[in-house]
């Protein structure tokens, strides 16, 4: 699996869903993604160039979540993975998309949906 860097907890407010409302109201989605890279250039260097700016794709992440609406989780966590393995460092990429206000009518703490995707 090589060297991970894990971002846990990443938030937007998405219009994602299949019901008008969450079309209209929006809702808080929250994402945890672990990167699968390898690290040794990175690390002998000290150069960011040589890894993920962790910074920008947690940005970018952010803006895929807030950005164009879609039905499902599972279509959002696709659409995040891509953006993920965007990153030429990147191999490796298992996303996390929480939807904790999903519309369930009995009490719940959270519903995910977990994917992992790769350049092969």
């Amino acid at each position: 699996m090589g060297d991970r860097i894990a971002l846990h907890g990443l938030s937007g407010r998405g219009r994602h869903g299949v019901y008008d409302h969450e079309r209209v109201d929006g809702q808080e989605f929250i994402v945890d993604l672990v990167l699968s890279l390898d690290t040794r250039a990175a690390a002998a260097s000290d150069d960011l160039s040589a890894t993920v700016d962790y910074g920008a794709l947690a940005a970018g992440v952010v803006a895929v979540i807030e950005g164009e609406p879609v039905n499902l989780i599972e279509t959002l966590a696709q659409r995040i993975a891509e953006r993920c393995l965007a990153e030429p460092a990147v191999d490796t990429v298992e996303v996390t998309v929480h939807k904790p206000q999903a519309p369930i009518a009995v009490p719940f703490d959270d519903v995910s949906v977990t994917i992992t995707r790769s350049r092969a």
